[in-house]
C-alpha cells in the first residue's frame, strides 16, 4: 500500500483506519475532501502521527457533485491508481431536519450512497485496467434494516451495502478486491449527543477491525463481531413489533 486514498478526508472513522494501518516507509496519503481549511487541519493531524517518510496530501473532492468525479478519478490515477482506497464519505442529520427540509435528505443521500457509487465506479475501473487494489467501503449495521427514527440515512446505507456486494463480485478475478465495513453505533463526532446504542464501538476499534481484516484478506468486517449475529435477529424481527422500536 504506497498509495492510499481516504474519500471523505477528515472523516472520523477514515482517519482512524489510517491511523491502525502498518504503513510501508515510502507510503503517500490523499485526503480527499470539499472542506479545504479541515482537510488541511486533519492532514497535519495526521502527519504528526506517522514517520517523517510518510507523505500526506490534499485534493478536492465533493461528493454530491457525480459530474466531477469522472474527471476527478482521473487526476488521482494519474501517474498510477491508488493501491488502497477507502471510501468514508457520510452524513448524519436528524430525521425531524429532513422532513422540514427535503433537500437536505438528498444530500444526504448523495453523500451516503450516490456519490460512492459513482466515484468507486471511475476509480474501481482504473484499479481493474492495473490488475491490483483494494476498495475498503464503510457501511453500517443501519443497512440491515431500516428503522423509523433513520428511514433515509439507513436506506442510503442498504443501497450502499448492496452497491459494495456487487461491485465485489464484478472486480472478482480481476486483483482488485473490496472490504465491506459495517460498524454498530459509533460514539464520535457525527453522533455527539446521542445515547449509544448497544454494542456501540468506537473510532479507534473500527479502525483495528478494518485495519486486521485487510491484513487477513477478509471480504466482510462487522464491528464488534457480535453484530453479525444480531443482524440475523434484526432481520427476523416481525415488522408490527419492529414499528415499536424507537432508535
Amino acid at each position: 500500500m504506497t498509495r492510499i486514498l481516504l474519500l471523505g478526508g477528515t472523516s472520523e472513522l477514515g482517519l482512524a483506519i489510517l491511523g491502525a494501518l502498518e504503513l510501508p516507509p515510502d507510503a503517500s496519503i490523499i485526503l480527499a475532501g470539499r472542506d479545504h481549511q479541515r482537510l488541511v487541519a486533519a492532514g497535519k493531524a495526521l502527519s504528526a502521527t506517522l514517520s517523517a517518510s510518510h507523505r500526506v496530501s490534499t485534493v478536492t473532492y465533493d461528493a454530491v457533485h457525480p459530474g466531477s468525479h469522472q474527471t476527478f478519478a482521473a487526476d488521482v490515477c494519474d501517474p498510477a491508481p491508488p493501491d488502497l482506497v477507502i471510501s468514508a464519505a457520510g452524513v448524519l442529520t436528524p430525521h425531524p431536519d429532513l422532513v422540514r427540509d427535503v433537500g437536505l435528505a438528498a444530500t444526504m443521500i448523495e453523500t451516503n450512497f450516490t456519490g460512492h457509487v459513482t466515484t468507486l465506479l471511475a476509480l474501481a475501473d482504473r484499479m481493474r485496467s492495473r490488475g491490483s487494489g483494494t476498495i475498503v467501503v464503510l457501511s453500517s449495521v443501519a443497512a440491515v434494516r431500516p428503522r423509523k427514527a433513520n428511514p433515509v440515512y439507513g436506506s442510503a446505507k442498504a443501497g450502499l451495502d448492496a452497491f459494495a456486494r456487487g461491485l465485489a463480485d464484478s472486480l472478482h478475478g480481476s486483483g482488485v478486491r473490496v472490504l465491506l465495513v459495517r460498524p454498530g453505533f459509533v460514539t464520535g463526532r457525527m453522533t455527539a449527543g446521542m445515547r449509544p446504542a448497544p454494542l456501540a464501538t468506537t473510532p479507534e476499534a473500527v479502525g483495528a477491525a478494518t485495519a486486521a481484516a485487510l491484513h487477513s484478506r477478509k471480504a466482510t468486517v462487522w464491528v464488534p463481531r457480535s453484530l453479525a449475529v444480531l443482524a440475523v435477529g434484526l432481520r427476523l424481527v416481525p415488522r408490527p413489533l419492529w414499528r415499536r422500536i424507537s432508535r
